[in-house]
């Protein structure tokens, strides 16, 4: 409102309440923007494992720690479910689904700018793995850290891990259980 408008109670300004829902939009658009780009990412290194490791020999970037390595996961995490693509990808839909719902709902505060950037990773993550299902019927691993013979994993893998390890450290230590609740509710907040 401008100096010295008044206004009713109860009646905001339809610049203000405008533009607090374009910046709602806009942050909306740029964490989209933000998806898209980690899943783009995520398929460009799997190209690039494509074209440099399959029916190669592995790539050795820390001796005894740190390999690449071509291979075709037909299942989920730790190759397991193996022969359910179906289902995989039906989950696959549904989560991202949601994790992006609750995005768009999420409060407009700086305080939710690190939930925002999890449920981004794990989304653009799962989209990047939920591509490969539907393209190519495997996700294409390459990433092997050798020294406890741990799964190969890749670039999707990474973002959707990172994003729910930091999401579960910041929903113990950061955010209280009344500022949360929404995010297992099917309504929304803000």
């Amino acid at each position: 409102m401008g100096k010295g408008a008044m206004a009713l109670p109860g009646m905001t300004c339809r610049a203000e309440s405008g533009g607090s829902r374009g910046l709602k939009i806009r942050k909306n658009l740029i964490n989209l923007l933000f998806i898209l780009f980690l899943t783009a990412a995520d398929q460009f290194t799997k190209r690039l494992a494509v074209g440099a490791l399959k029916g190669s020999e592995n790539i050795v970037l820390i001796k005894g720690i740190l390999e690449l390595e071509y291979f075709e996961n037909f299942g989920a995490a730790f190759n397991s479910l193996v022969g359910k693509r179906i289902l995989l990808i039906l989950m696959t839909v549904l989560l991202s689904a949601f994790l992006i719902w609750k995005l768009f709902r999420l409060p407009d505060k700086k305080r939710y700018t690190g939930m925002r950037v999890c449920l981004c990773l794990a989304a653009g993550g799962a989209l990047g793995n939920l591509l490969d299902r539907i393209a190519r019927g495997y996700v294409v691993d390459f990433i092997y850290f050798t020294p406890i013979n741990f799964p190969k994993f890749n670039f999707a893998d990474i973002c959707v891990t990172g994003g729910v390890i930091a999401l579960g450290v910041m929903l113990m230590f950061y955010y209280r259980d009344e500022e949360v609740d929404f995010l297992l509710s099917f309504r929304g907040k803000g």
